[in-house]
C-alpha cells in the first residue's frame, strides 16, 4: 500500500487506465460498501482493471469491480466479489459528468481506490480510449522526457554524455 499524501493511502490502483486512455478530468466519489466489504478493501483485496461507471436512472454506479470476501464472514455477513455497487456524488457532479460523456462519447475508468480520513474512495477520470497508435506516440513522449531529465541530471553533476 502507498501513500497518495499525509492523509490517504491508495489500496488499489488501475495502472493500464493512463496507458489506455487519455484521461481528462479526475473525480473523486465515495463509495456505498458493506462491513464486510471494507474489512476486505482495508485487505487490499480489490481489483479494479475491468471497472467502469456508468449513469443509471440519476445515479451513478461502478460496474465490475472485484472485492474479494472477507476471510471471516461466512454465510449472512458474506458479500458478492462483483455487483455494481453506488457511487456517492452529488447530483450537480453526476449531471455535468453524463452530460460530457454523451456528447464528447467519453467513459469513466476508476484510477485507484483509497482510504481517506477512514472512508473508501475512488478517483474516476473522465477519459477518452487511445487507439494503438496513440499509445505508441505517448509511450516514446514519455521515453523522451525520461531521457531529457536523465541527461539534465548528468549535465548538472558535470558527467560527459
Amino acid at each position: 500500500m502507498a501513500t497518495k499524501n499525509d492523509d490517504t493511502t491508495v489500496l488499489a490502483s488501475n495502472r493500464r487506465a493512463r496507458h489506455d486512455y487519455t484521461i481528462l478530468d479526475v473525480v473523486e466519489a465515495g463509495i456505498v460498501l458493506h462491513g464486510s466489504e471494507v474489512k476486505s478493501v482495508r485487505e487490499g483485496l480489490v481489483q479494479i482493471a475491468e471497472a467502469y461507471a456508468h449513469v443509471s436512472r440519476g445515479e451513478m454506479w461502478l460496474e465490475n469491480m472485484h472485492i474479494s470476501t472477507y476471510k471471516f464472514s461466512h454465510g449472512v455477513g458474506a458479500h458478492e466479489p462483483v455487483y455494481p455497487r453506488k457511487l456517492l456524488l452529488n447530483r450537480s457532479e453526476i449531471r455535468r459528468l453524463s452530460e460530457r460523456m454523451n456528447k464528447e462519447r467519453l467513459t469513466l475508468v476508476p484510477l485507484d481506490v483509497h482510504l481517506r480520513g477512514g472512508r473508501v474512495k475512488v478517483d474516476l477520470a473522465l477519459a477518452k480510449g487511445r487507439k494503438k497508435e496513440d499509445r505508441r506516440a505517448a509511450i516514446a513522449e514519455k521515453e523522451s522526457k525520461i531521457e531529457m531529465r536523465r541527461a539534465l541530471g548528468r549535465q548538472r553533476r558535470g558527467k560527459p554524455e
